[in-house]
C-alpha cells in the first residue's frame, strides 16, 4: 500500500513513519505539511518527495492511503477529502471535536468504500485484553467501579524544557480543541468506554494549574447506565505517575499498574491475590489498519470506539465549562453502540 505522510505536527508522527517503514505491506510515497518548511525537512530525511498541494496528494492515482498526524482542528476536513477522493485512512486521536463531525467523516468514509482507522493503541495491549475477558467471564461479578489513570510530566518545567518537554502548540486550543483530557486522556476515556459499558452521564473537571489556554489537569466521572461509576484521571503534570487500571465488582478485584496484573476472584478457588497469565496483544492498529485495506479483515478497534471518546470528550469540557452533570444525551440521541 503506497502512502503520504500527512504532517508532522504530533508528537507521534515520527513514530508512525518508523512504523510504516517497518511494515512490509507499506511504502511512503510522498510527504505534505501545513508547515512547508517542516515538511521539506522531513521529506528529505525520509528520502521521499515533498508535495506542498493537499489536493495534488489526494489525487493522486498512485496513493493508496494516508497517514494523519495534523493538528486535531484539520481533521475533518483533511479526512472526509482523502475518503472522497477514495484513499484509506489512518490517524492520530481524536477523529473530530464533535460527534456530529465524527459522523460526517463516517458517512464520507462509507460512501466512498474506504477504510479508516483511529490509533487506539492500548486497547490492542495485553493488559487490556485481559480485563476484558475477565469481566466477559464474569470472575468479578456486576461491575461497580472503574478507575482509569494516564498521565505524564510533559508540561512540567526543568533545566532543558522550561515550559515541559511538550511542544507548545499542544497548548494551542483552536487547534487542539483542549488539551490534557483531549489528547492523552483519551487513552483512559476509550479504555473505560469498553469496560464500562454504555454512558448515561459525565461530569467533568478540567483545570488548568499552570494557566495556560488548555486544561493541563483533568479528571472525569462516568455514569454508566449499568449504575457502574466511572473515574478517568489523566494530566502533563505527574512525575512517575504510573498507568494504572482498576475494575472493582460484586464479586472481584482487578488491579493493573503499568500493565502488571493482579486479581482477586471469589471464582478463582482462593482468597489470595492472583498473578495470572495474560494473553498476547492483538495487531497494532496500523497493522490492523492494513490488513482491512488488503484482506478484508474486521479490525478490533471499531467505529463506535472512535465516536464514543469524542463523546465522552465533548460532554467533559462542557461539564467543566457550565460546571454541572450533563447527560449524554444532551450531546447526541444516543451513543453508536
Amino acid at each position: 500500500m503506497n502512502v503520504a505522510l500527512i504532517s508532522k505536527w504530533h508528537v507521534h508522527a515520527v513514530d508512525y513513519a518508523r512504523e510504516a517503514q517497518e511494515n512490509e505491506s507499506i511504502s511512503i510515497k510522498q510527504v505534505w505539511d501545513e508547515d512547508p518548511l517542516r515538511g521539506k525537512q522531513w521529506a528529505q530525511e525520509l528520502g521521499v518527495p515533498f508535495e506542498s498541494d493537499l489536493e495534488a496528494v489526494l489525487s493522486n492515482p498512485e496513493i493508496d492511503g494516508i497517514i494523519v498526524t495534523t493538528p486535531t482542528s484539520l481533521h475533518k476536513d483533511v479526512i472526509i477529502a482523502a475518503a472522497n477522493h477514495g484513499k484509506h485512512i489512518f490517524t492520530e486521536k481524536v477523529l473530530a471535536f464533535s460527534v456530529e463531525d465524527c459522523e460526517e467523516i463516517f458517512s464520507a468514509v462509507e460512501k466512498n468504500n474506504v477504510h479508516l482507522m483511529l490509533s487506539l493503541p492500548r486497547l490492542t495491549e495485553s493488559f487490556y485484553l485481559y480485563a476484558q475477558n475477565v469481566v466477559e467471564q464474569g470472575l468479578l461479578g456486576a461491575i461497580t467501579n472503574v478507575r482509569c489513570r494516564v498521565a505524564h510530566n510533559g508540561a512540567v518545567p526543568s533545566e532543558d524544557n522550561v515550559k515541559g518537554w511538550l511542544p507548545d502548540h499542544f497548548f494551542d486550543k483552536e487547534a487542539c480543541g483542549g488539551g490534557a483530557l483531549i489528547d492523552l486522556g483519551a487513552h483512559p476515556i476509550y479504555l473505560t468506554n469498553r469496560l464500562g459499558g454504555k454512558v448515561k452521564s459525565v461530569s467533568g473537571k478540567l483545570s488548568r494549574f499552570q494557566n495556560r489556554e488548555v486544561d493541563d489537569n483533568a479528571v472525569v466521572m462516568v455514569e454508566y447506565e449499568s449504575g457502574a461509576i466511572g473515574l478517568i484521571e489523566t494530566g502533563f503534570l505527574s512525575y512517575g505517575s504510573p498507568q494504572q487500571l482498576q475494575l472493582y465488582g460484586t464479586e472481584g478485584t482487578l488491579l493493573i499498574e503499568d500493565r502488571v496484573a493482579r486479581i482477586k476472584s471469589k471464582h478463582l478457588g482462593t482468597d489470595e491475590w492472583v498473578t495470572p497469565e495474560i494473553p498476547e496483544p492483538n495487531p497494532s492498529a496500523m497493522q490492523q489498519w492494513v490488513d482491512s485495506v488488503e484482506n478484508g479483515k474486521q479490525p478490533s478497534i471499531t467505529k463506535e470506539d472512535m465516536y464514543n471518546l469524542t463523546l465522552i470528550n465533548q460532554a467533559a469540557a462542557l461539564s467543566s465549562e457550565e460546571g454541572r452533570h450533563v447527560l449524554v444525551s444532551e450531546i447526541t440521541k444516543c451513543t453508536i453502540a
